[in-house]
């Protein structure tokens, strides 16, 4: 998985690979970055739909493990506005985990769908919806990326056999 500054919709990540994360805090809480997809201002091109072509996934890593909520969902949306709050459509959403689920370390990926039905949107990004009491100490980031390195894969019991 390779990550990219400029990709990050929530967190960021230092030029010595140490990852800062968003700190949720409420049981609905946008990503502080968005992505904006607009048009060239030179060529009037449309607007894209990142979706469309080759797969893209959303790699959400979990810094700090929730707490005091139920359940934490998350949701890749488009609008119309950079803040997020103008005709805002899901494009594609998680179940709702129960924060036992969510142990620091965790990444979750969701998949970039494309927009349609909808007509793709100018801009995206994250948003993070608990159920329950309201959540505390939860820190994430979200990365657009190629492919969700799979972390609980990389390490195997040691002192197998090969025959």
């Amino acid at each position: 998985m390779i990550l990219d500054n400029f990709a990050f919709l929530s967190g960021a990540v230092s030029a010595a690979g140490a990852l800062t994360g968003q700190l949720i805090t409420a049981n609905s809480q946008l990503s502080t970055n968005t992505m904006d997809l607009g048009p060239l201002a030179i060529g009037g091109n449309q607007v894209a739909d990142l979706g469309a072509g080759d797969a893209l996934e959303i790699a959400i890593g979990i810094l700090v493990a929730p707490a005091t909520a139920t359940t934490v969902q998350f949701q890749l949306i488009q609008a119309d506005d950079a803040a997020l709050s103008t005709n805002v459509q899901v494009i594609n959403q998680t179940d709702a985990f129960p924060i036992a689920s969510l142990p620091a370390g965790t990444v979750v990926p969701l998949h970039y769908d494309r927009a349609a039905p909808y007509a793709p949107k100018r801009y995206i990004g994250v948003r993070y919806i608990s159920t329950g009491a309201t959540v505390t100490a939860l820190s994430v980031t979200a990365s657009v990326v190629k492919n969700v390195q799979d972390v609980k894969n990389l390490y195997f019991k040691s002192g197998f056999v090969v025959s």
